[in-house]
């Protein structure tokens, strides 16, 4: 009787004699799980914890050896709040691209993805666009089917000229008609080939002297990357596509220096112009991205002026918003921003050629 008083009044359970005492086993398998499910300390500096986070180290405090279904729920739970913080992001981008950076700037930044994830999952969509579109475009380099280059030779057996200039034609001749022959074989054998639109290339005519040992390095390393008479300048044009993620990357803090020299009596941060460079590159990037979509569609559906008009509107529609932006954000009148706005971006133009100019021959140099 004084045990079962003393069991109550210190607050331990009491048994019933008619309940089994669950086995040992399932005891301490239980006992692990109560303490899994909530941490009193860091797991890895042992600080006492008040939060979801250690106030010593900063790890969070998460038990990942839970069962499946709970880490399931946390990484829905997870993946959905980050997906509304995305497409919340997304939605203010494609409408008030200016207030993204206003609010970053003032503050309000857990709202909203931050400016270079955002940058980088806009440029990730943006050039995963443009590498799918063009894979559409084929280039073959100019070559002679059997047929012209049987007109060809009819043509020299008919006049006259030196012999060492008739054979240095027919070797000529057979070098760019090879290919072609080869290639016209295939369809008797295996059957007939889907047509596919081919941009024709112009074959490389190496200068005979060049005038300076740079001039002969390109023309070697040219003729290396795009072949001779053109044929591997389809694979070239991939490669030079494939790397203007990179050029864009490094155009993005030219932009923000630009806009620093523009407002330089304005007394702004670099890294507030870097931040607006960001956010107004993301917006280029998926404005650009959706207009080429409704332009396709638009041909499609109904090709006209109607479409053209459409298209035309949705561009300036684009434009307008940059402007609005550099208004908003600067805080400027009207005159001073569309001043602004021209002239920036006309220095901007000039630094990408000079950037895409650095790829194409950086993309010629690599091996």
């Amino acid at each position: 009787m004084n045990d079962e008083v003393t069991k109550l009044t210190s607050g331990d359970p009491a048994v019933s004699t008619t309940e089994q005492a669950p086995p040992c086993r399932e005891r301490i398998f239980a006992l692990r799980k109560a303490q899994r499910s909530q941490l009193t300390n860091c797991e890895n500096c042992g600080t006492a914890l008040r939060g979801h986070w250690c106030p010593q180290c900063g790890q969070p405090a998460i038990d990942y050896r839970r069962s499946f279904r709970h880490v399931l729920v946390d990484l829905l739970d997870q993946f959905l709040n980050w997906d509304s913080k995305f497409f919340k992001t997304i939605a203010l981008l494609l409408i008030q691209p200016w207030k993204l950076t206003i609010d970053f700037l003032a503050g309000h930044r857990v709202r909203y993805v931050r400016p270079l994830r955002l940058y980088l999952l806009a440029s990730i969509l943006f050039f995963f666009a443009v590498n799918h579109w063009t894979r559409a475009i084929h280039v073959t380099p100019n070559r002679f089917s059997p047929h012209e280059r049987g007109v060809v030779e009819a043509e020299l057996k008919k006049r006259d000229m030196p012999p060492e200039v008739r054979a240095e034609v027919e070797n000529a001749l057979k070098r760019a008609s090879s290919p072609a022959s080869e290639q016209a074989e295939q369809p008797s054998q295996t059957g007939p080939t889907p047509k596919v639109a081919t941009t024709p290339s112009a074959a490389l005519t190496p200068s005979e002297n060049p005038s300076t040992p740079f001039e002969s390095w390109i023309e070697k390393r040219a003729k290396a990357k795009i072949g001779e008479h053109g044929t591997n300048f389809e694979l070239f044009l991939k490669t030079l596509i494939s790397n203007l993620p990179y050029m864009m990357l490094c155009c993005i803090p030219l932009f923000a220096f630009v806009l620093k020299i523009l407002y330089v009596r304005r007394n702004i941060f670099y890294i507030d112009h870097l931040i607006y460079a960001l956010h107004i590159h993301s917006f280029a990037y998926l404005g650009t991205i959706l207009i080429i979509l409704a332009t396709l569609g638009l041909n499609h559906a109904a090709a006209g002026t109607f479409a053209g008009l459409i298209i035309a509107l949705l561009w300036l529609t684009f434009a307008a918003e940059i402007l609005l932006s550099i208004r908003r954000v600067y805080r400027q009148g009207w005159f001073i921003s569309i001043f602004k706005f021209l002239f920036g971006g006309f220095v901007y133009l000039i630094v990408l050629t000079v950037a895409l100019a650095a790829t194409f021959f950086i993309t010629i140099a690599l091996p």
